[in-house]
């Protein structure tokens, strides 16, 4: 199971658009791993929420440097 997790892991990983990827999908894998035996799943799972999160952070930061700075 561990062999497939990081190969989902490291294949993902090689794009620039799978920014968060790597850290969800270990974290996914583990949970799932624990959860039921469900290592792959859980890490391809942890590999969508954690682009998707750090998808919303870099937006986030993008606003900030957008927004007129009052002094």
């Amino acid at each position: 199971m561990l062999a497939a997790v990081t190969t989902v892991a490291l294949v993902t990983a090689g794009t620039a658009n799978a920014a968060g990827c790597m850290k969800g999908a270990v974290a996914g894998g583990v949970a799932g791993h624990y959860a039921g035996h469900h290592a792959v799943v859980g890490a391809v799972g942890g590999c969508i929420v954690g682009h998707h999160l750090a998808k919303k952070h870099a937006e986030e930061q993008a606003a900030q440097r957008q927004a007129p700075r009052a002094q």
